[in-house]
């Protein structure tokens, strides 16, 4: 299996349980690696051929701008769902972080990998 990645991509959002966090959007960085088969798209040399990553990006941008939710934990899991079944990706292991959400730590957040579920 080959890894289509990207890296650090930064979206404003609502996200936290505190009162100020509800009011006030926030920065979460995504590093997503989506799990395909890259030789089809390496032969042909055609984007129909591969998973595009611009659109998975535009797509979640879409999504984490106008989410409202408390925990990132339930923030990862939906963008999971998205990538899995909208992008057709077998597995993919995504790492969601919160800069600055924490003093003295660049940041925190959650790590998980997630595979599609047979039909």
């Amino acid at each position: 299996m080959d890894i289509i990645y990207l890296s650090d991509l930064r979206i404003e959002t609502i996200i936290g349980i505190y009162d100020w966090e509800r009011r006030v959007k926030q920065t979460v960085s995504i590093d997503l690696e989506m799990g395909t088969d890259i030789a089809r798209a390496a032969a042909s040399d055609h984007i129909d051929d591969t998973l595009n990553y611009k659109a998975v990006a535009k797509r979640l941008i879409q999504f984490v701008e106008n989410s409202e939710f408390q925990l990132v934990e339930t923030l990862a899991e939906r963008i999971a769902e998205i990538v899995l079944e909208e992008f057709g990706v077998p597995w993919l292991r995504l790492r969601l972080a919160k800069p600055g959400a924490v003093r003295g730590a660049r940041d925190v957040g959650v790590l998980i990998e997630r595979r599609r579920q047979p039909a």
